[in-house]
């Protein structure tokens, strides 16, 4: 079972009503960060790549590089495989992410099954590939297939989030903040979405994705 779908404003609109009833803090944050963005996107082989290609740089080095890859038509397994590793270096990518990006468009994933696929079995088949850690999968899960109850611990502006929202004196790590994210199941993705609003506003600048 995939659970619930965020496909909708009035979903997210709902999963911060929730949290707002059950947790002060998380109302207080929502207060300061005002409606929450749906952030849904396409699903599929391109989203993965995008992932990839943004890991480890910033915003504008990703963007620029991708625009790259979009205006040479490497979005798709076939065409990155037949370009090569000298067609994606060209393109921006390096020796490290040329192997993530052939490993993704080798791997044959079905990303329609994925749709219909249990949470933990999404994080299984991507994390599988080479290239693609636990965070990426659960960025994906998120944004991509709009899982309402997936959560990315790892992620360094939701931790630091946290670390405000909570009033804590460290910024909780990864363990943690995935223990303290069960409190906000059914609507974790949500309280994702909060947090990475909340971060943007509290610091005046994006977040990490």
């Amino acid at each position: 079972m995939t659970g619930r779908i965020i496909d909708s404003n009035e979903d997210v609109t709902e999963g911060a009503a929730w949290l707002a009833s059950r947790h002060p803090a998380l109302a207080d944050a929502l207060e300061l960060a005002g409606p929450l963005p749906l952030r849904r996107q396409p699903d599929g082989f391109a989203a993965l790549l995008n992932a990839i290609i943004g890991q480890q740089v910033s915003t504008a080095s990703a963007n620029a590089i991708w625009a790259r890859m979009q205006k040479a038509g490497l979005v798709a397994p076939a065409p990155v495989i037949a370009a090569g590793e000298d067609g994606l270096r060209a393109a921006g990518l390096s020796r490290q992410k040329i192997a993530y990006a052939l490993a993704l468009a080798e791997a044959g994933i079905d990303y329609d099954a994925l749709r219909h696929a249990p949470d933990t079995d999404v994080i299984a088949t991507l994390t599988a590939v080479k290239g693609i850690g636990v965070w990426t999968a659960e960025i994906y899960a998120m944004f991509a297939l709009g899982r309402a109850d997936v959560f990315a611990p790892g992620d360094l502006a939701l931790q630091e989030a946290a670390r405000l929202i909570f009033d804590l004196p460290d910024r909780p790590k990864e363990k943690v903040l995935r223990q303290m994210a069960e409190d906000w199941s059914p609507w974790r993705a949500v309280a994702a979405r909060l947090f990475f609003t909340y971060y943007r506003v509290a610091k005046g600048r994006e977040g990490i994705i």
